[in-house]
């Protein structure tokens, strides 16, 4: 027997929970379904339970089971990420529940880590896919076509990576569910110059303020070890060392002008603490030595720290402008870091002297 959403007219969608979602990939597609007079139900494992996000900023019951659940009765299923998909799989309930929601052609929409509950249904073959990087292996592993964008929609599959993807992934779920148009006012989902962030705002996102900090957190540390890296090239004789420390402080000023200029549209200006960062640097690296290997050891331990700070402003804001940012600058300096790393490795090994060969009598067996 087939059951229909008895809400005729009002379209009804779950969503999925799980302890330590991620707060915004749940908040901000579940506010913009409800703004938009949908019927939104909140599906976990246990319904005596009060369900925590991964930033401890979300708190909340479910209104059901995915136990007793039927996909049928629902127009549209959404997949938060986070570390709840690592729970949501383990669970045949809920994994039974998205497959017969795919089966039976509902949309079925997941973000960051929630494709991983898509993978143990087995639903991924020879579909286009999106999810965070750290999954990107087991997507494609499990038969499908990894995409490095925002959006991706194949069939009745909605995905996309990140924070920063949610007001296009939940603008994604609305459209196909039949709400948009200019009474909407909501833009479409290839337009790269909206301002997606105030969009995301309104749904429980981030806010200006929250991006704003962000930013500035990136550029003080850009500040500091452009600064920093000016010193160390001072005191560094070896060419190699010197032309690699050369294109670094090329590489931080791009980052700096990429995020005052981002600062600059949003109407704001950079921090006390982004504006004292150069200062900061030139007090500390003032007690470094001048050998070649410790100024490269010092670079590389200013790279690591920005490559840890800078991953964690990556997933931390519902901007896709600012996350473009902070991604783009990731990945910049893991590669100086493999380059620098390579460096290092060759002064070590130049000063490790190989062990003489063994002479004389076989060791006895």
């Amino acid at each position: 027997m087939v059951h229909h959403n008895s809400h005729s007219g009002k379209k009804k969608v779950a969503i999925l929970i799980e302890n330590n979602v991620e707060d915004a990939e749940f908040t901000v597609p579940y506010n913009g379904l409800k703004q938009a007079g949908m019927e939104v139900v909140i599906l976990g494992s246990r319904m005596n339970e009060k369900y925590k996000g991964k930033q401890g900023k979300l708190s909340t019951q479910a209104d059901a089971t995915t136990t007793e659940a039927i996909a049928a009765e629902y127009d549209a299923v959404v997949i938060p990420g986070g570390m709840a998909p690592d729970k949501m799989r383990r669970n045949p309930n809920t994994v039974s529940f998205v497959q017969e929601a795919v089966q039976q052609g509902k949309l079925v929409a997941a973000v960051c880590h929630g494709p991983q509950l898509l993978i143990e249904g087995d639903l991924l073959k020879g579909k286009r896919i999106t999810g965070f990087s750290a999954i990107r292996k087991d997507i494609i592993n499990a038969g499908a076509n990894y995409i490095d964008e925002a959006l991706v929609v194949d069939g009745n599959l909605i995905t996309s990576r990140e924070p920063g993807d949610l007001a296009i992934f939940t603008t994604a779920i609305l459209s196909r569910l039949g709400y948009g148009g200019k009474d909407a006012a909501l833009p479409k989902e290839t337009d790269t110059s909206a301002e997606w962030w105030k969009l995301a705002d309104a749904w429980g996102g981030s806010t200006k303020g929250d991006i704003v900090k962000g930013l500035n957190t990136a550029l003080a540390g850009e500040r500091y070890s452009l600064e920093a890296l000016e010193k160390y090239l001072e005191k560094e004789s070896n060419t190699d060392a010197r032309s690699i420390f050369q294109e670094l402080i090329a590489t931080k000023q791009h980052h700096i002008q990429k995020l005052e200029t981002y600062l600059d549209r949003l109407g704001e200006k950079p921090s006390l603490a982004a504006n004292i960062a150069e200062q900061y640097a030139k007090v500390k690296t003032s007690f470094t030595g001048s050998d070649d290997v410790y100024q490269i050891r010092c670079a590389l331990g200013d790279l690591q720290t920005g490559i840890g700070d800078i991953g964690n402003l990556c997933a931390q804001f519902t901007d896709p402008v600012a996350t473009a940012i902070f991604k783009q600058i990731y990945q910049d300096l893991l590669s100086c870091e493999q380059r620098l790393v390579t460096l290092y490795r060759r002064f070590v090994n130049a000063e490790v002297k190989p062990p003489k060969p063994t002479t004389g009598a076989a060791t006895a067996m």
